[in-house]
């Protein structure tokens, strides 16, 4: 993890200077963007909620899973977050929100339906991690770069390279562009590896706080096998929200395996594994 966080920031480093070499004028870009990322950083768990149709219950309108999160919470160490029901089939749950005073987690009726208590638990405590470890705030700044690299590639793009100016400094305006685009790619394959980590880092929390690494390996499982069988409509309604999810909703193979923001379900699992034998011991 933090040796993708030192490559991203080497990116970014040499994105900045090429832009202050090239004399581009990118103050204009860079505040669009840091708008941008200001606006899902304070608005996230609002706007995911909203995406997702989920709906903020309180204790007496699903008093076992508050009660379950309360609980859970507790234990972490964490403000009490909302708790929030999503009216899918499809079994998942997500956790949104700026930080930990402002957080949301969410689970879905199909996963409701579909695990056990103490599968739930341990889905319910790896979402409290991610909230515990900052991971919204951390992905957020961690993706301001490239989206400032993104935007000045689109913006030189659509406004290309004609007229007088754009004629005289054309070699240099290409170069921008290309240093532009290929910081966005390297950052986009790094923010996936980053998101990656930080899923192992939440199966750990979650097994190390209810002391039962099998119990969400089951729940992966099932998790896993369900949305396999959940009708193909399904699953593209909320496939916008796969990089929210525990288990990303939508087919798997090798090649997505690289632009995931999740971790392969069998490593994961092999993951799990090897944390329940190291707490037997």
């Amino acid at each position: 993890m933090f040796l993708t966080m030192f490559l991203l920031a080497v990116v970014y480093l040499l994105f900045v200077a090429v832009m202050l070499m090239s004399g581009a004028r990118a103050t204009t870009t860079f505040l669009f963007a840091l708008v941008m990322l200001g606006v899902q950083y304070f608005f996230s768990d609002k706007l995911v909620l909203m995406s997702a149709g989920a709906r903020v219950v309180e204790r007496d309108e699903a008093p076992e899973l508050y009660e379950m999160v309360a609980r859970l919470a507790q234990q972490a160490d964490l403000p009490m977050p909302k708790v929030a029901i999503v009216p899918s089939r499809v079994p998942n749950a997500f956790a949104t929100g700026r930080d930990q005073r402002h957080a949301v987690v969410a689970v879905t009726r199909g996963l409701l339906d579909l695990l056990t208590p103490s599968e739930l638990e341990a889905v319910l405590a790896h979402e409290l991690t991610h909230i515990r470890n900052r991971d919204v705030a951390v992905m957020t700044m961690a993706s301001f770069f490239a989206t400032v690299a993104q935007l000045v590639a689109r913006w030189l793009m659509w406004a290309g390279f004609g007229g007088s100016r754009r004629r005289r400094n054309g070699g240099s305006i290409a170069f921008v562009w290309l240093v532009s685009l290929l910081v966005w790619l390297v950052s986009f394959f790094l923010l996936r590896a980053l998101s990656r980590y930080r899923e192992y880092a939440a199966d750990r929390g979650a097994a190390l706080l209810t002391g039962s690494p099998s119990a969400l390996a089951s729940a992966l499982l099932k998790i896993s096998g369900a949305m396999n069988r959940v009708p193909q409509r399904d699953l593209r309604e909320v496939e916008g929200l796969s990089a929210f999810f525990i288990v990303p909703a939508g087919v798997q193979n090798l090649f997505i395996e690289l632009i995931s923001t999740h971790p392969p379900l069998e490593k994961r699992l092999a993951y799990l594994e090897r944390l329940q034998q190291e707490m037997a011991q």
